[in-house]
């Protein structure tokens, strides 16, 4: 360890000893540390730390109440691995270094890498896309160990696991935390296999937050995931609130479920679930048995434009919208912008919802991945569109990623039923027509649309 590193070790320990005794009182010098450790530099993200400050200095903001429930009723050890992974090393200090790589290099660095352990799962869903895939890819404990050795060389300490269900290899994933323990990691999950022995490796590492899928209540849940499913999973979050372990909840909205997982009395239920954070996503039509019909509607996406952002002012749970938010990310994060893929077969995908690539990460270094192709093309076309209610190239701008595959010459990386380019595309153009007006209505009286009219 050098000198640097002990003097923040330093610093956390006496910063948490502060908010062991009275966490209410002590917010803010935890936030001095940071800020001291910052400093004025650009790439440390200022405006987003003062933003944190106004939330502390308001114990009224429905956001101060969420920090607080986290402070109070997290373990004390995953709460110290959370702030010093997620928020020192992925976030403070990772960017930075991301930020001079991206200059040297002239390509994207992201700030997180997406994995799939394993395509296979213990259920199978109704249009999950991961499916797709089959059952019977992994990728070895090696190879994710490697991309987690190669990203961290490039300043990158948030790893999120997708799937299949990542939890099938759960002894692998609880090594990879232990061995990378300054690494932070989040996976998404059915929940079904979380039990009293994983939750208790997962407090020994301290570095592994679920995100639970869930699409509504019981009978919604188990029409679309299988009969007692609903039940496993609240069985699961009981665990994890009885270890003290943080959690999110992941939503895939549709036309025909939004006006449950997108009510008001849905959002009150997550919270009394006792989860942090929620993280909506769009349906996508990627995958050749894809129903687009089940897009939502340009009336439904405007609804839940507005309610995400209602939530985040008024219930002490965080709310993302991974289509709706790209305004404040500055348009799409794929192609290793801020994210990118890397699927059961080790094909390297720029968004886990594109399935098209140049390179598998066992032929090739993460830095060759990011100055592939495909992955030039996302770097020199984003933003994909000056509005950033539209940012996607295949939902909102299938004309894009058309062009991009055909002249980067990437393949399908869907191993059981390829899908060209040209099919996925012709399948979103009716959307991005319908979308276009409320995205542009939306985008003109939005403060970040005015600031650039």
């Amino acid at each position: 360890m050098d000198g640097s590193s002990k003097v923040v070790r330093y610093g956390l320990k006496k910063a948490f000893g502060y908010i062991e005794k009275d966490p209410e009182k002590n917010m803010m010098k935890l936030m001095d540390f940071v800020d001291q450790l910052a400093g004025d530099n650009p790439d440390t993200l200022p405006k987003q730390r003062q933003m944190v400050r106004q939330v502390l200095e308001d114990p009224e903001n429905n956001m101060y109440q969420l920090i607080l429930h986290i402070l109070r009723d997290t373990d004390t050890n995953v709460l110290k691995a959370t702030f010093e992974n997620f928020f020192l090393n992925a976030t403070v200090m990772g960017w930075k270094r991301q930020e001079e790589l991206r200059e040297k290099y002239q390509c994207n660095i992201p700030w997180a890498i997406l994995l799939d352990p394993t395509s296979a799962c213990n259920l199978h869903c109704t249009g999950c896309w991961a499916a797709e895939y089959g059952n019977r890819l992994n990728l070895t404990f090696d190879e994710m160990d490697s991309i987690i050795t190669q990203g961290k060389e490039l300043g990158i300490y948030m790893y999120i696991y997708t799937g299949g269900e990542p939890l099938v290899r759960k002894n692998d994933l609880i090594a990879l935390c232990r061995k990378h323990h300054d690494c932070q990691f989040l996976t998404f999950t059915n929940a079904t296999l979380i039990d009293e022995a994983f939750a208790g490796e997962m407090l020994e590492v301290g570095n592994l937050i679920p995100a639970i899928s869930v699409e509504g209540f019981e009978t919604a849940t188990d029409g679309r995931r299988g009969e007692g499913t609903f039940q496993k999973v609240m069985h699961a979050m009981e665990i994890l609130r009885e270890k003290k372990l943080p959690f999110g909840i992941s939503c895939c909205y549709t036309s025909q479920n939004l006006d449950s997982i997108g009510s008001e009395e849905y959002f009150d239920k997550m919270v009394e679930w006792g989860a942090d954070f929620v993280w909506y996503f769009h349906y996508m039509p990627v995958g050749n048995d894809a129903v687009p019909e089940l897009m939502p509607t340009p009336e439904q996406r405007e609804y839940m434009y507005h309610k995400i952002r209602e939530v985040r002012k008024t219930k002490p749970i965080f709310a993302m919208d991974f289509q709706n938010d790209a305004e404040y990310v500055g348009g799409c994060v794929a192609g290793g912008r801020r994210y990118f893929h890397i699927n059961a077969n080790g094909d390297c995908d720029p968004c886990v919802f594109i399935h098209y690539s140049n390179m598998n990460i066992r032929e090739h270094s993460l830095l060759e991945v990011l100055q592939s192709p495909i992955f030039m093309a996302y770097h020199k076309g984003q933003p994909f569109n000056d509005n950033q209610l539209r940012p996607c190239p295949m939902l909102e701008n299938p004309e894009k990623l058309r062009k991009m595959v055909a002249e980067s010459q990437a393949h399908s990386t869907d191993l059981q039923s390829p899908e060209s380019a040209e099919h996925l595309c012709e399948k979103c153009e009716q959307y991005a027509k319908n979308w276009q007006e409320a995205a542009d209505r939306l985008w003109k009286n939005s403060p970040k649309g005015k600031a650039e009219a």
